[in-house]
This record gives C-alpha cells, sequence and structure tokens, in this order.
C-alpha cells in the first residue's frame, strides 16, 4: 500500500509543515513527532511544498496476472418466477462490445430457481457461456447464498470484468463479492470501455455531479462494475450459438441466516423507466396546483410527469417520479423539461431520450445544451398552447 513517509530530522518548523496539509491530517503526536492521520487525502501537497521532509514510498505487492483471468461477464438477475430483469440484457450488448476489443468471450451468470428460459434468451442475445446455479432455495434473493453462486462462477470461469445492474439486488451483491475477491467496484457507471490491457475504464459523475469520474482497477482481477437500467442500448437478438453450464452449490452454500415467512406482490405500476413519453416538472414550475398543467399534456401525448429533485424534495411528486444520479435513468422517445435548467445530476438520467424539447425562459439555461429542439418562452403560456394544439389536432375541443 502506498503511503506518505516523513522524515523527522530534515523538519525544523513542526507548524508550518504540519500547516501544509489543507486538511488537517498531519499533527504531532505524543512522543513529538509529525504523523499523517487518516484525513490524508493523498492529494501530495505536502510532498510539493515540503521539500525533502516529505516522500511518497509505493510498496504495492504485484498486481494479478491479468493473462489468468478472461472474459467479460454479466450477472443477470431474474425474480422469483424466472422472469429476466431487462437491464441483464442491456449489460450483455455492453459486455460484447467490450469483448470484442480485446477478443474475448462474453459470460452470463444466473441465479435463481426455473432459470431455464432465462438461459436460453441470454444466448439468444449473445452470450457464448451462461452459468445457471438453478435451485430452489435460491428462488428468492437472499445475499448469503447468491454470493456464494457468484463466487463460485468467479472461481470457475475467471472473467476478467463482471457487469452487475444497479438494482436493489445487485448494489447488495457486487459489493459483498468484489470484497470477498479484494477487488475494486465502480458503482452507477454511465460510460465503459475496453482497454487493450483489458483494464475496464468506467466513467461515472462524482462529487454531485459536477466532474466525471474516470476509474480504472490496473493491479486486481475481476474488476466490478454496477450500471443503472435504460444506461445502455437493448442488442439485437441473434441465432444461440453459446452454451449453458450448469453449476450447483452444496446444501452449506445455501444455508442462510434469512429465513423468508411470506410474500406479498405489491399492485402493478406504471414506472417512468417504462414510458414512452415523459413531460419533467422543473423548479419553473411555481405552484404545486400547477402540475395538473403538465399532466394535462402528458395526458394528451399518452405519457407520465416526472420530476427533478427539487420538486420531490418539495413534497410535490412522489420520489418514483424522481430523473436524474439520485433517481431513475430513462430513456423515452419523447422527453419534455418544463423549468428545467438541465444540472449535470438531471442530465446524466435523460440523455439517452430519442428527442429532448426544453421549455424555458432562459435562453442560457443549460438544458438546451442537451435539447433537440429548444422553446424559450414563459412556461405558463408555451404548455398551455402546446396542449391546446395537439387537442385541435386530434379534433378535440381546446
Amino acid at each position: 500500500m502506498s503511503y506518505i513517509k516523513i522524515h523527522q530530522d530534515r523538519i525544523s518548523d513542526k507548524a508550518a509543515a504540519a500547516a501544509l496539509c489543507p486538511f488537517g491530517a498531519i499533527a504531532e503526536n505524543a512522543a513529538g513527532e509529525l504523523e499523517i492521520g487518516a484525513g490524508c487525502r493523498m492529494c501530495r501537497l505536502c510532498i510539493r511544498k515540503g521539500g525533502d521532509a516529505f516522500e511518497f514510498v509505493d510498496d504495492s505487492a504485484p498486481g494479478a496476472d491479468k493473462s489468468q483471468w478472461r472474459g467479460v461477464a454479466v450477472v443477470a438477475e431474474v425474480s422469483s418466477d424466472g422472469t429476466l430483469h431487462p437491464v441483464g440484457l442491456e449489460l450483455l450488448g455492453k459486455a460484447r462490445e467490450l469483448a470484442a476489443k480485446i477478443g474475448h468471450r462474453v459470460l452470463a451468470a444466473v441465479i435463481g430457481a426455473n432459470v431455464d428460459a432465462a438461459a436460453r434468451t441470454l444466448l439468444e442475445y449473445g452470450a457464448d457461456e451462461v452459468y445457471a446455479y438453478d435451485d430452489p432455495e435460491l428462488r428468492y434473493f437472499r445475499i448469503e447464498p447468491y454470493a456464494n453462486a457468484l463466487e463460485d462462477f468467479i472461481e470457475t470461469a475467471r472473467p476478467s470484468s463482471i457487469l452487475v445492474g444497479g438494482t436493489v439486488n445487485g448494489r447488495s451483491l457486487a459489493p459483498r463479492v468484489a470484497a470477498r475477491f479484494r477487488t475494486g467496484l465502480t458503482a452507477d457507471c454511465t460510460v465503459l470501455d475496453m482497454s487493450e490491457n483489458t483494464d475496464l475504464d468506467q466513467i461515472r459523475p462524482a462529487y454531485g455531479g459536477n466532474i466525471m469520474a474516470h476509474i480504472n482497477t490496473p493491479r486486481h482481477r475481476p474488476q466490478f462494475a454496477t450500471v443503472r437500467y435504460k444506461i445502455f442500448q437493448f442488442p439485437p437478438k441473434s441465432e444461440p450459438r453459446g452454451k449453458i453450464v450448469r453449476r450447483a452449490l452444496p446444501p452449506e452454500k445455501l444455508a442462510s441466516k434469512i429465513e423468508i415467512l411470506g410474500r406479498t406482490p405489491k399492485s402493478a405500476e406504471k414506472s417512468i423507466e417504462e414510458a414512452e413519453v415523459l413531460v419533467v416538472c422543473g423548479r419553473g414550475v411555481r405552484r404545486r396546483e400547477d402540475v395538473a398543467m403538465l399532466e394535462e399534456l402528458a395526458g394528451e401525448l399518452g405519457g407520465m410527469v416526472a420530476a427533478t429533485r427539487a420538486v420531490v424534495e418539495a413534497g410535490w411528486l412522489d420520489a418514483k417520479r424522481q430523473i436524474g444520479l439520485s433517481g431513475r435513468t430513462v430513456k423515452p422517445k419523447l422527453i419534455i423539461t418544463c423549468g428545467v435548467s438541465g444540472a449535470i445530476q438531471f442530465v446524466a438520467g435523460m440523455s439517452g431520450a430519442e428527442t429532448i424539447v426544453a421549455v424555458n425562459s432562459d435562453p442560457k439555461a443549460s438544458i438546451f445544451k442537451v435539447a433537440h429542439v429548444g422553446l424559450v418562452g414563459d412556461l405558463y403560456a408555451i404548455v398551455p398552447e402546446l396542449t391546446a394544439r395537439i387537442k385541435a389536432k386530434r379534433g378535440l375541443p381546446r
């Protein structure tokens, strides 16, 4: 592990040396010597300004033998009835693209009960090998046996990179298994690419969306990344050419401290992630009552009303309607933003829409940088007029 070494004999002014750290990580210990605490961010400012009193020491252990890890893998999630979550197919399409750059296989792991149909579907969408863990004990997600199954898959197939859907289950499973292999995990990636040396280039928003962090795992394998639903394109279907590898866990690996006492299915409800048309309520909407104006427009278009974070925090709409880094990622055919400024946190959740129409009174609003059609003006004049014209087109009274 790399660290910063302090040469005590080269320090003439301890107070001045401690002041070099903007995070207050350098302090004097009981022995009267300076030491670096847990607040260190490894910015190395002390090295640049402290002369030869501070030294960066890299004693990292040798990295993994990358030649022993081959393949780009997808963890495909299935529900208790064996239905495949579509995020797995989206990730399979990206895995095919990444694997083609380095000449690796595309692998998939599916864990659950009655997963034969899901495994065949994965083959149809491009997997070369599908590792199927099919057992009644795996019908419901329980973290211990699922983690054991994924660990078995990694030890058997030894994939270089593993893509996991950013679902509730995926966000629980991926970090636990990554910790078992003492490797890195990048959550909620928005861009993935592959280097010639098989390092996975992982890009995701950081610091509240103010920067795009570019992350690598150059010394460890496998590499883990989670990706939200609707980030990548759905791949084309093809004639299956791969094979299904059936794996079974011993009884002790299927054991769990979690006992399923019962299950009550939620009533079906439409999600903004599935809507083909969205009308987004932003901070430019002045009152809660005015959301009805947007709902009327969405209704005429057969769509739904979504919201920015500010609107949700104001209590105007449910959190399930929020778009952005802390909300949902959507990819509708049409999205109309009303009074939305276009902060990067919001744009990251909707930039994949086929057509983006922005309504904003500020011509310099950031949303116009990503919009295909921009309407500069008062949304209270534009939205009712737009609704009226749609009604007129359909022969309805304005």
